[in-house]
């Protein structure tokens, strides 16, 4: 017997048992010769079960994306897309996406006697959001840091659906407007001005479905004027030497000195010039950004150093790494990690 794909008609799961949106396809029933059923369970970010146990347990396959689960009692894990993970009989837990990831699974569950599920309480917000306190690594940033690095990360990357997740969280974290508008701005500087205007537009379409809901945001300060005896060219070459630790070199510039005066007197001057947001919390943005970029590694080489100029420490440096981790992915994690290692080993010796 071939069921067809889509044939299956798919629930919201039921408000009594989850927690944000979750949408259920069971794909089959369990049977006498076969005694466990299917199902798609696919949730959006922040979304996750109550607690419950499986009196002949669960399988779960993780399909897409990444998430977090967590026995009673236990510290929360990360899973994400080729984890299988088994859930044994009778044991308390909760399985579900991560903060800013969406997450499905495929779940085979055991009937025994009947019944395939036991629910409990519902996870709390603030079991939920446990997580990064729990992790000592992610203690190096602040909460408002954190959303920085994920809305930096998501917005040169193009991932549209996290970042709308991760804008809403900084809001939460307390980002001001204004704030979070500087970080989109400036990466174009980074990512291109079609990555920069589109987290633009996302983050109106956030701040216009917040204020429906009656959520009124903090706009922040505004940028001050920049100094009148500089030009964005001298005030650039300062901000740029400041951050570098001394003159900038290299053979980009004899080759295309166009690009030295586009970098000192734009990005380093009429960007990182803006007072919105201080030095250290702009190289939060760029290190996440840039190990979110493909082919930029030696760009974050050199801004990890520069991050350590303004005053980054190497708890801030490894909380970033610990944020990519378990908001971005495996993968750009162990990019920064690796580079931090070696910056490190070469500022200790």
């Amino acid at each position: 017997m071939i069921t067809r794909s889509g044939s299956q008609a798919s629930s919201k799961g039921p408000a009594e048992y989850f927690t944000g949106e979750v949408r259920v396809q069971l794909l089959f029933a369990a049977e006498e010769t076969a005694a466990y059923s299917g199902a798609f369970v696919a949730f959006a970010p922040g979304a996750r079960s109550a607690w419950h146990t499986h009196p002949a347990g669960q399988r779960l396959i993780v399909t897409d994306g990444a998430g977090l689960t967590q026995t009673w009692g236990g510290p929360i894990e990360e899973i994400r897309a080729g984890d299988v993970v088994w859930c044994p009989p009778g044991v308390k837990h909760w399985h579900g996406a991560g903060p800013t990831s969406a997450m499905t699974h495929i779940a085979l569950t055991g009937v025994r006697d009947g019944q395939n599920v036991e629910w409990l309480e519902k996870v709390s917000d603030e079991q939920y959001g446990a997580r990064a306190e729990d992790v000592p690594e992610v203690r190096g940033l602040t909460a408002r840091q954190r959303g920085i690095a994920a809305i930096a990360a998501f917005t040169a990357a193009g991932d549209l659906s996290r970042l709308k997740h991760a804008l809403n969280r900084g809001l939460d974290a307390g980002l001001t407007v204004n704030e979070i508008k500087e970080i989109l701005v400036q990466m174009y500087a980074y990512a291109g001005f079609p990555r920069s205007l589109n987290g633009i537009t996302t983050f109106m379409a956030v701040l216009q479905d917040r204020a429906a809901r009656g959520i009124t945001d903090e706009v922040g300060q505004e940028a001050s004027p920049f100094p009148a005896d500089k030009s964005s060219l001298e005030l650039g070459t300062e901000n740029q030497t400041r951050l570098l630790g001394g003159p900038a070199a290299g053979e980009y510039i004899a080759f295309a000195p166009a690009i030295d005066q586009f970098l000192k007197g734009h990005l380093f001057g009429d960007i990182f010039g803006r007072d919105i947001l201080d030095f250290p919390t702009r190289e939060i943005a760029t290190i996440a950004a840039l190990s979110n970029l493909d082919g930029a590694d030696s760009q974050l080489v050199s801004h990890v150093t520069i991050g350590f100029n303004t005053g980054l420490t190497e708890a801030n440096m490894k909380g970033l790494v610990a944020v990519l981790r378990s908001e971005v992915g495996h993968r750009q994690a162990d990019s920064l990690d690796n580079i931090l290692d070696r910056a490190l080993t070469s500022r200790h010796d």
